[in-house]
């Protein structure tokens, strides 16, 4: 996938809504203003979708966008997974995308029929410089990352932040989202402090576990009016 080249100027950021579990919030998303929709297929955590779950909450989705040109891009979310299953799961839920939030190289990703998206999970020790290097490889080679906080319980979700002085001058180059602890209350302060092409969320947008249309709402608006 070619993204745009990279531009100091100031931007309005990507948002991408994860975790979604249902097609009634990925409308509320996509009605408020996101651009990417992510659901997630990575085994064992609390978001985990099965394939005919995933299938089910993306055709309602669909269906109640009937008629709707341009609208977001449909992210699944994955991790170490066989690639076929992956390929498998990407046509029959409609996905446009694929995150890989696991171990998965650049050559695993060329085996996949749709773009992708790699988490790189930030460590506390970790620069700005370390981050462009590691990103370098994905975006030479046409894909997109996410830098979201490491923790070695969950592969992501988890709602905390990362140093975010790692990330400057890293996350204003096209392809990368920041993620990691955002929220409709700090959205704004991480657009206007880092400049980030996109901006990832999913815990941040959630009352008890569940997602909040109002916070979904309130999210969206706070990082494109920063």
């Amino acid at each position: 996938m070619t993204v745009p080249d990279p531009s100091s100027a100031r931007q309005k950021p990507r948002v991408k809504i994860d975790g979604l579990r249902d097609s009634a919030n990925a409308l509320v998303a996509a009605d408020a203003g996101a651009d990417f929709l992510g659901f997630v297929f990575v085994e064992d955590v609390r978001r985990q979708l099965r394939p005919d779950e995933g299938q089910w909450i993306t055709e309602g989705y669909l269906g109640g966008r009937q008629g709707v040109p341009n609208g977001p891009q449909l992210v699944g979310l994955f991790r170490d997974q066989p690639v076929d299953w992956v390929r498998h799961v990407a046509e029959r839920c409609h996905l446009h995308i694929a995150q890989l939030c696991g171990d998965e190289d650049p050559s695993y990703a060329d085996e996949l029929i749709v773009p992708v998206i790699k988490q790189i999970r930030v460590r506390e020790e970790e620069t700005a410089a370390d981050l462009r290097a590691r990103v370098k490889p994905w975006l030479d080679a046409g894909h997109m990352a996410v830098l979201d906080a490491y923790d070695p319980s969950t592969p992501g979700g988890t709602g905390k932040t990362f140093d975010w002085s790692a990330a400057e001058g890293v996350v204003e180059r096209a392809g990368i989202f920041l993620a990691g602890g955002l929220n409709p209350e700090n959205v704004s302060e991480a657009v206007q402090r880092l400049n980030p092409w996109g901006v990832d969320v999913s815990s941040g947008v959630e009352t008890d576990g569940r997602k909040d249309p109002d916070k979904i709402r309130d999210f969206i608006d706070a990082a494109k009016a920063a």
